[in-house]
């Protein structure tokens, strides 16, 4: 995997997929790039597919924290400056989400469209509450417990119902253990602060460049409320929300997020 150094100070981890116009993947807190991989799949057929390991994550510099979706977004910006890329479509996950909310608002000229996932303007007190408890979570559950964790914020029951996507989960849950990298605690949390304190509620009208906002009716993780504030507050910005789908709707919904998405991006 190739690093960089960059502006911001981080050295920072990125691979490509595909060819074409680039596409700027974000994934959200305590995931690596390689977390994209069913959905770059898709996508590569049509862009070039940056898909980065946030600061604080995989093998991407861990500074001591707090992080903000500011200084996320700068890391972003920068990387962009590296690769020779003026401007690009962006796609951001939950904390990736608002990464690339900041992108947009910090370097516009560099953001042609954009995608956001579960995404949030600004959190309350219930948001704020899970968050500290995961923080919780990360730091005295063994891997494979905060999974389980994890996995209970991002899936709706369907996905614990259906015999093969629970065996998936079990599986999950089983092999946390065996990430040759894992997310040290202190570099955990330096994401969820960024996660927590980000607020872009007032500046959202800022935001000119065509916003697709995407998410799951039943997330409890990021409630469907965050999605709605969130695309009523960019202007032309589009929304859809998926039935009977949570925080993981892209999973859950992966049959139709894929083409879905793909065929947004090529008209936008």
């Amino acid at each position: 995997m190739p690093k960089v150094k960059l502006s911001t100070g981080i050295e920072m981890a990125y691979t490509e997929r595909g060819s074409g116009d680039p596409l700027i993947l974000i994934m959200g807190v305590t995931a690596p790039g390689a977390v994209w991989e069913a959905h770059a799949a898709e996508w590569e057929k049509s862009f070039r597919c940056i898909l980065g390991d946030n600061r604080g994550v995989g093998d991407t510099d861990k500074p001591a924290g707090p992080y903000t979706t500011e200084m996320m977004a700068d890391d972003y910006a920068a990387l962009m400056d590296v690769l020779g890329i003026k401007k690009a479509r962006v796609v951001g996950c939950s904390l990736g989400s608002v990464i690339a909310q900041q992108l947009a608002l910090r370097h516009p000229e560099k953001v042609s469209s954009m995608i956001l996932m579960c995404t949030w303007a600004r959190q309350d007190r219930y948001g704020l509450t899970t968050w500290e408890h995961m923080m919780k979570c990360k730091q005295f559950f063994s891997a494979g417990d905060f999974m389980h964790y994890v996995h209970m914020l991002i899936f709706t029951k369907p996905w614990f119902d259906n015999d093969d996507t629970w065996k998936s989960i079990l599986e999950g849950n089983a092999s946390a253990g065996d990430n040759p990298n894992p997310q040290p605690v202190a570099a955990m949390h330096a994401q969820a602060a960024a996660a927590m304190n980000h607020n872009t509620l007032n500046q959202l009208s800022k935001i000119n460049c065509p916003v697709l906002v995407i998410g799951g009716k039943n997330d409890i993780f990021t409630p469907r409320w965050m999605s709605e504030e969130t695309a009523a507050g960019i202007p032309g910005a589009e929304l859809h929300l998926y039935d009977n789908a949570g925080h993981a709707f892209h999973w859950e919904c992966l049959a139709d997020f894929n083409p879905r998405s793909h065929a947004w991006l090529k008209a936008h």
